[in-house]
C-alpha cells in the first residue's frame, strides 16, 4: 500500500477535527454580517494603494521546513506587520503550523488590518467558525475540495461576509477556480503535495487571471528580487511567512520586500 502524501493525511485529520464540531457546537447562528468601519475589507487592501501589497504571516513552523519561530508571538508579530506597511495579516491556525483558533482571535483583535485564516477549510462548520473569529478571509484550497463543493464554500463565505482566496497551483486548479464567484486568487508556487517550490507557476498561471480577478503569489518568496519578478507578469499581491517570521527585523524586511528599504 502506497503512503499517503501529506494532503492526504491532512483530509483524514480535517474530517476529525469537523467531526469533533459538529458533536461539540457550541455556535449560535449569526447575524446577517454588516461589515466594519474600523478596518478595510480583505478585498480593498489588495487593490487600492500602490503595489505591492503583501499579506504578511503569522506561523511558527511548517511541514517542510519544521520549526520555523517557536517563541514567535502573535500579536507583537502582528503588530510589528502592521507598522512595517503590511495591508493584510495571515494567520495560521493548523496544528502542523503550531498554530491555533487562539492566535487568530488574538491577533484580530490586536490589529486594524484585516485577516486571513490559513487553514484546511472543507466544512462549512469551519467557515462559521472562522468568521466567529472575527477573520475577514478564509483560505479555501482548491485541490482539498470537489468543484461543487468548492463552489459551495465560495458562495457560504462571500454570504458570511468572509473574503474566499481560493488557492491553485496548476492549470486545471485555476481554470475550476475561476469558475466559482471568488473574486481573490491565490496561486502557491509550492506544490503541496512534493513541497517543491517554484516560481514559474506564478509566473505562468499569473497572465491566465482575468483583470476583474485579485492574484496573490504564494511561497517562495524571500527577497526584493522575487517580488521585482513576480510584478513583471502583473501580480501586486504577495503572501509572505518564512522570509518575514525568520528575519530579526519583520519590519525592515517588510519595507525590503515593498522597496521602500
Amino acid at each position: 500500500m502506497r503512503e499517503m502524501d501529506f494532503l492526504e493525511r491532512i483530509l483524514e485529520r480535517k474530517r476529525r477535527e469537523v467531526a469533533r464540531l459538529q458533536e461539540n457546537r457550541a455556535f449560535v447562528p449569526l447575524p446577517k454580517w454588516k461589515g466594519s468601519s474600523e478596518r478595510k475589507t480583505f478585498l480593498d487592501a489588495l487593490t487600492t494603494g500602490p503595489g505591492p501589497r503583501i499579506i504578511a504571516e503569522v506561523k511558527r513552523a511548517s511541514p517542510s521546513k519544521g520549526p520555523l519561530n517557536t517563541g514567535l508571538e502573535p500579536v507583537r508579530q502582528a503588530k510589528l506587520y502592521q507598522e512595517g506597511g503590511a495591508r493584510a495579516v495571515s494567520v495560521l491556525t493548523d496544528e502542523n503550523f503550531q498554530g491555533s483558533l487562539e492566535d487568530l482571535k488574538e491577533v484580530v483583535s490586536s490589529v486594524d488590518l484585516p485577516v486571513l485564516r490559513k487553514d484546511f477549510i472543507i466544512h462549512p462548520l469551519q467557515l462559521e467558525e472562522t468568521r466567529q473569529a472575527g477573520a475577514s478571509a478564509v483560505l479555501l484550497i482548491a485541490a482539498l475540495l470537489p468543484f461543487g463543493e468548492l463552489m459551495d464554500m465560495v458562495e457560504r463565505s462571500l454570504e458570511m461576509g468572509l473574503e474566499p482566496l481560493v488557492e491553485v497551483h496548476t492549470g486545471e486548479e485555476l481554470d475550476v477556480a475561476l469558475d466559482t464567484p471568488a473574486r481573490v486568487m491565490g496561486i502557491n508556487s509550492r506544490n503541496l503535495r512534493t513541497f517543491h517550490v517554484d516560481l514559474a507557476v506564478v509566473e505562468n498561471l499569473a497572465p491566465r487571471v482575468p483583470p476583474d480577478r485579485v492574484v496573490v503569489a504564494e511561497s517562495g518568496i524571500s527577497s526584493r528580487k522575487d517580488v521585482e519578478r513576480l510584478m513583471a507578469v502583473g501580480v501586486e499581491a504577495f503572501l509572505v511567512g518564512e522570509a518575514l517570521v525568520r528575519a530579526g527585523d519583520p519590519g525592515a524586511k517588510l519595507r525590503e520586500l515593498m522597496g521602500r528599504g
